[in-house]
């Protein structure tokens, strides 16, 4: 009998803090409010007022919310993002064949039934289909990943596909993100090294001049070498500039800073380990 009020004490005294403790926690996130701006009124701030955000026409994902973590983290698998890029490319109607250059017959068609759970694709005469379409590229749901990923991983507020109205600069920027009170600015390209070119480099750096962010990014969705291309172009946009004696160095394997503020990445590892690296590498550097 003791023992059951005993019993009965502890759990009146742990309800009891936990609703102690939830009022805690909100307290602490409306302090945290004041003192922390949000990304948007950061970015007001610095004299950038968002036009548009967040574009839907070409983003591939799920309707139902409730298949959104899952696919979120099939996005983690560089093969399922490869697959899916070959399943936009043929999205009109493609074949096992198709898209399983990347991953074993087994894997792909276990993708495919994937795709058809949470109606992305439909089977048609002979292959399958896109559900949604027309879907320009897996651009945006790359980005759409990214900021996810921000958020989860890094608890970072993120946004993707953002315009701008500047007088000097446009475009999009791919991504921005708040952490702590610095921000982060990640240019996204899910096309091969291959397919860059100086063009984007110099844009890149535009907007970097223009936004002036903590940390910026440029992130290709590969596991090939930065130093083969990538790299080179960065150092000739720079001495294009004037800044020839600024140098591109190696920060672990293919990943890269110019004086510890800017970052070039791939994929290889992890995204999320990658990110990871930076973000270590640049809030604990003397």
């Amino acid at each position: 009998m003791i023992y059951k009020v005993d019993t009965s004490q502890r759990c009146i005294k742990l309800k009891s803090e936990i609703v102690y403790l939830k009022k805690e926690i909100k307290r602490l996130r409306k302090t945290l409010k004041i003192y922390t701006p949000d990304l948007k009124t950061i970015l007001k701030r610095r004299g950038f007022h968002i036009y548009k955000k967040e574009p839907s026409e070409d983003l591939l994902i799920p309707v139902a919310q409730s298949h959104i973590d899952e696919f979120y983290n099939k996005l983690k698998k560089y093969s399922f993002r490869l697959f899916l890029r070959d399943v936009i490319k043929y999205q009109n109607h493609f074949t096992l064949q198709q898209v399983s250059r990347y991953a074993n017959r087994n894997i792909t068609m276990q993708y495919l039934n994937y795709l058809k759970e949470i109606d992305l694709i439909e089977e048609t005469t002979g292959g399958y289909r896109l559900i949604k379409r027309p879907i320009k590229s897996f651009g945006e749901t790359l980005e759409w990943f990214i900021s996810k990923l921000m958020e989860k991983e890094y608890g970072a507020d993120s946004i993707w596909g953002i315009k701008f109205k500047r007088p000097l600069v446009g475009g999009d920027y791919d991504l921005i993100a708040r952490v702590d009170s610095s921000i982060l600015y990640m240019e996204i390209k899910s096309s091969p090294p291959k397919q860059i070119y100086d063009k984007e480099i110099s844009a890149f750096l535009n907007r970097v001049d223009d936004l002036s962010p903590e940390i910026s990014i440029f992130f290709v969705d590969t596991e090939l070498r930065m130093k083969d291309k990538i790299v080179p172009m960065f150092e000739a946009e720079l001495s294009r500039r004037g800044r020839r004696t600024t140098p591109v160095e190696r920060l672990k394997k293919e990943m890269f800073h110019i004086e510890g503020k800017m970052f070039i990445i791939n994929s290889k590892g992890s995204i999320a380990a990658n990110i990871g690296t930076v973000l270590s590498f640049y809030f604990r550097r003397d």
